[in-house]
C-alpha cells in the first residue's frame, strides 16, 4: 500500500527549483508566538546572541558581557480538527475531492510539526461519529492520522456537523495547543462563531477552508457524484451567472472578514497544488501579524 505521507512529501516543492519544505520550515515557528521565559543560567556572550538577552547588571558586576539562557520551549501539540461528514466528500473549487485537499493540508503541516519534534493529534467527526487519535511525534503516527482521514470521507458518511466537533474540542482539549481546523466552504452561524471565539482564547487557532467547486467554470462538473448538473440554458445565461459569481465572491469576503474580526488566521484553498503556497502565505501573514 502506497504511503500517503510519501505522496504529500513529493508535492512539497514550488517553482524556481527551490524546495517549499525549506521555506515552510522557516515560517513554521510563527504558528506559536513567544518563547520560554524560564531562566536557566548565565553564560558569556558570543557573536549572534540577542542583545535583549544580555544581563546588564550581571555584566557590570562580572566585568564581561553575560547573557541569560532560558530553558527550551516545551514540545507543542498540533490538533487537526476535521469535518469528516458528507460535505467533505464533494468536489473542491478546482474539481478535486475536498477530502484530497484536506489530506494535503494535514500532511504538510503535520510533517512540519513532526520534523520540529512537535506532536500531532486528530479530532474529527460528523453528526454521528467522532474520530480521535492521541498526540504522538513520529512519521508512522502521522501516516495513521492521514489514513484515518482518508478512510472517513465518503458520500455515505453522515451529515457534516462542524458545531458538534468544535464543541467537543472546546470541552476536551484542555492544554493549550495549536488547533488547525479544516472544513467545508460554509458560512459560520452564531453558535459556531461563539465557539470559534472561545477556541481562539483557549488555543492558537488556524482555520483552512476547502473551497466549493465553481459550477459555472467546469462544464459537466458536479459538486457531488450524483449526476446532477446545472442546465446548459442556465449556464449560458449571463445575468444569472454574473449574479451567482457576485454571490459567491460576497460570501467568501464575508467569511474572511469574520475571521479577521475574530483574530483567526484563515486561508481558503481550492486545489491540492495550491496547498503549499497557500500555507506559506498563511504562515507569513501570521508572522507579520
Amino acid at each position: 500500500m502506497d504511503s500517503l505521507l510519501v505522496r504529500i512529501k513529493s508535492r512539497m516543492f514550488i517553482h524556481a527549483h527551490r524546495k517549499a519544505l525549506h521555506l515552510l520550515d522557516g515560517e513554521y515557528g510563527s504558528l506559536v508566538t513567544g518563547r520560554s521565559m524560564d531562566f536557566e543560567d548565565l553564560r558569556s556572550y558570543v557573536a549572534g546572541d540577542e542583545v535583549r538577552d544580555i544581563d546588564w547588571k550581571a555584566t557590570a558586576r562580572h566585568g564581561a558581557t553575560l547573557v541569560r539562557r532560558y530553558t527550551a520551549l516545551r514540545r507543542q501539540t498540533v490538533y487537526f480538527v476535521l469535518d469528516t461528514g458528507r460535505n467533505m466528500a464533494a468536489r473542491a473549487a478546482d474539481g478535486e475531492r475536498k477530502s484530497e485537499v484536506a489530506l494535503a493540508v494535514v500532511g504538510v503541516l503535520g510533517y512540519l510539526a513532526v520534523r520540529h519534534g512537535d506532536e500531532v493529534a486528530l479530532l474529527s467527526g460528523d453528526a454521528e461519529r467522532t474520530i480521535r487519535l492521541p498526540a504522538r511525534s513520529s512519521e508512522d503516527h502521522l501516516e495513521r492520522v492521514l489514513r484515518s482521514i482518508d478512510a472517513a470521507h465518503s458520500l455515505d458518511s453522515p451529515q457534516s456537523d462542524l458545531e458538534r466537533t468544535l464543541r467537543l474540542v472546546a470541552r476536551t482539549v484542555r492544554r493549550r495547543a495549536i488547533v488547525v481546523v479544516v472544513t467545508d466552504d460554509a458560512t459560520l452561524g452564531a453558535e459556531q462563531t461563539r465557539l470559534v471565539r472561545r477556541l481562539r482564547a483557549q488555543h492558537e487557532l488556524v482555520w483552512v477552508t476547502v473551497g466549493d467547486i465553481d459550477p459555472l467554470r467546469f462544464a459537466g462538473a458536479t459538486a457531488v457524484d450524483d449526476g446532477w448538473q446545472i442546465p446548459e440554458a442556465l449556464r449560458t445565461d449571463r445575468r444569472l451567472t454574473a449574479e451567482l459569481t457576485r454571490s459567491i465572491d460576497e460570501e467568501i469576503l464575508d467569511r474572511q472578514t469574520t475571521f479577521d474580526d475574530l483574530g483567526v488566521s484563515h486561508r481558503r484553498v481550492g486545489r491540492v497544488d495550491d496547498v503549499v503556497p497557500s500555507l506559506l502565505h498563511l504562515l507569513k501573514a501570521r508572522s507579520r501579524a
